[in-house]
């Protein structure tokens, strides 16, 4: 590895999370935890992780469907009736079978509701749910409601909800970061992980359907096979969370193009721009897209700009949605020179993702509390970290390319450039540089880094 060395311990396998449900099982009193994220992040298998480590014979796993509130409150009860010996009785709705599971010996119980968003497609679940918690529950409970329509689970937590205020907790599970991934191809090359990584982001289900032996094929397969699950992938998630799809459809791709402020947009969707911010929410509350501003402005300034922030739908936006009439009759081949181009804008999200990890382990000159890009008038700073008390700050020039060593000192005298235009006047200034690798040796002063695939690698692998 070029630049500092690192001894790093790492985050697997979801340990916070589990820590923090962990936690909420042995407060002794009663927890209502929503926990909710988008459609194959992995809510399932973190519950089913967090059963197997508290091994508690008083638990009681739960999958809604959509078969009504009053015909899932029956298979509720029965499945808890056959498992600890309750009477055989009919239940009317929930809140029978939660007064019920009360003769239940005086243990924790654990009840996890899954897909309860299916269940709120009744108007009276809410209501239904604030009685129990209020009037039924005591101590002994530990209620998971856990869901992946996002907006309808965060409806729970509105102030206008039956619910609102009754939760102890909630969690949002995001994607796994490229570590993670990195961790779980161990036996691959680390740049056909980056490429992986680029299009499946962190959502476990899809980054398994690659085995990390030829990517090309296997991205064939996975994404551009009408017969892969992938492939309609997007369409269901946006369907099941918005309804009408075809304006999210204009914006999604017009993003995907590299159209990012609200003017472009609006002129190449035909979407008025005065309602376009309403849409932007809906797309950001479900963590498809992000607004970005320059890291020395303030949240209402008027740069923003908007960009597609889940790995997935950015993908799909480029590359499989405008050629689906080639996809459809077996004509399309990838164009792999803009798919290069295309793995290098990923690759600055995980540089970034790469130095707030180094920050977490105090691995880096000073700890930074922000992090951001740059811009103005054509100038770009593709990372800029500051610490505002000790005022330092670390400019960071990502090439998803090898470098030479010639290259790599060009790009900080062009970073030194760059960073008198920012305006930080009394900052200490440090300068990085994140590149694929470097072809020689380069000496470095205390206040210039590099950091390459060899040093994700060797990060991504300490224990």
């Amino acid at each position: 590895m070029i630049g500092i060395i690192l001894v790093i311990l790492m985050f697997i396998n979801r340990k916070e999370e589990l820590s923090f449900l962990e936690k909420l099982y042995k407060s002794n009193k009663k927890e209502v935890l929503i926990l909710y994220g988008r459609r194959r992040v992995g809510k399932t298998e973190l519950i089913k992780q967090f059963i197997k480590n508290i091994n508690s014979e008083n638990v009681i796993y739960f999958l809604a469907d959509k078969s009504g509130l009053k015909t899932n409150a029956e298979r509720f009860y029965e499945k808890a009736a056959k498992k600890f010996n309750l009477p055989k009785v009919k239940v009317d709705d929930f809140r029978d079978a939660f007064n019920l599971l009360k003769i239940i010996p005086n243990n924790r119980i654990v009840v996890v509701i899954d897909e309860f968003s299916y269940l709120l497609e009744d108007k009276n679940t809410s209501a239904i749910f604030q009685h129990i918690i209020d009037e039924i529950l005591d101590d002994r409970f530990f209620i998971i409601l856990c869901g992946s329509l996002v907006g309808l689970m965060e409806s729970l937590m509105s102030y206008k909800n039956p619910l609102y205020g009754r939760r102890t907790a909630q969690l949002k599970l995001s994607p796994l970061n490229f570590l993670h991934v990195r961790e779980y191809f161990k036996n691959t090359d680390i740049e056909t992980v980056v490429k992986i990584y680029s299009v499946t982001g962190g959502i476990p289900m899809y980054f398994k359907l690659f085995k990390g032996e030829d990517f090309e094929k296997e991205l064939n397969e996975v994404v551009f096979s009408k017969t892969s699950i992938l492939y309609e992938e997007v369409e269901f998630i946006l369907r099941e969370e918005v309804g009408d799809v075809h304006r999210y459809y204009l914006i999604l791709e017009a993003l995907a193009k590299g159209y990012n402020r609200v003017s472009e947009i609006s002129s190449v969707t035909g979407v008025e721009a005065k309602d376009l911010p309403k849409y932007l929410r809906v797309l950001m509350s479900l963590d498809l897209v992000e607004r970005e501003i320059p890291i020395t402005e303030g949240l209402k300034s008027k740069k923003g700009r908007y960009k597609i922030k889940d790995n997935f739908f950015r993908f799909w936006f480029r590359f499989v949605y405008p050629n689906k009439s080639e996809i459809e009759i077996g004509t399309y081949e990838m164009d792999y020179l803009s798919f290069n181009k295309y793995v290098g804008e990923v690759f600055e999200y995980i540089a970034k993702e790469f130095l707030i990890e180094l920050n977490k382990n105090d691995n880096l000159p000073f700890k930074f509390s922000k992090i951001g890009r740059w811009w103005h008038k054509g100038e770009e700073v593709d990372l800029i970290t500051l610490n505002e008390n000790e005022r330092k700050a670390l400019f960071v020039e990502v090439k998803w390319k090898e470098l030479s060593v010639k290259e790599v000192y060009g790009i900080f005298k062009d970073l030194e450039r760059k960073s008198e235009l920012v305006g930080l006047k009394e900052y200490d200034k440090y300068y990085c540089v994140f590149c694929k690798g470097i072809k020689g040796k380069i000496e470095l002063d205390v206040n210039y880094l590099v950091f390459d695939l060899e040093s994700l690698e060797q990060y991504s692998v300490s224990e």
